[in-house]
């Protein structure tokens, strides 16, 4: 599996690709078993109160998380892409300028019992 780390405004949001082969979780609303490359990050947006408080370049935001929202692609070039764009977008939301995100992956083996 791949982490997938944005960074901006002092902050950061990994999300997992997991790769052909990898068991990814499986929950309502997954994609289908036979996806190759499946995407799974948290989603949220800034809300004026509630939420939980993250510091974001220097100030404090209040943010309201959503169901994550699983992807399924085909090849391991539209999960990445579709993952960094994801990203970019989260940070957008709390108004980040998405050209200022950048990225880290990472190989991270899974826990097998």
């Amino acid at each position: 599996m791949l982490m997938v780390r944005g960074i901006a405004g002092g902050t950061e949001l990994t999300g997992t690709l997991y790769e052909r082969g990898e068991q990814s979780p499986s929950f309502r609303g997954a994609p289908d078993e036979d996806a190759a490359y499946v995407w799974v990050c948290d989603e949220f947006y800034e809300v004026d109160s509630g939420g939980t408080t993250q510091l974001v370049d220097g100030r404090e935001v209040n943010l309201a998380f959503e169901s994550p929202m699983p992807r399924g692609f085909d090849t391991r070039e539209q999960a990445l892409e579709c993952a960094k764009e994801h990203v970019r977008t989260q940070f957008a939301r709390i108004g980040i300028d998405p050209d200022d995100v950048e990225f880290d992956v990472e190989k991270a083996e899974l826990d097998v019992e």
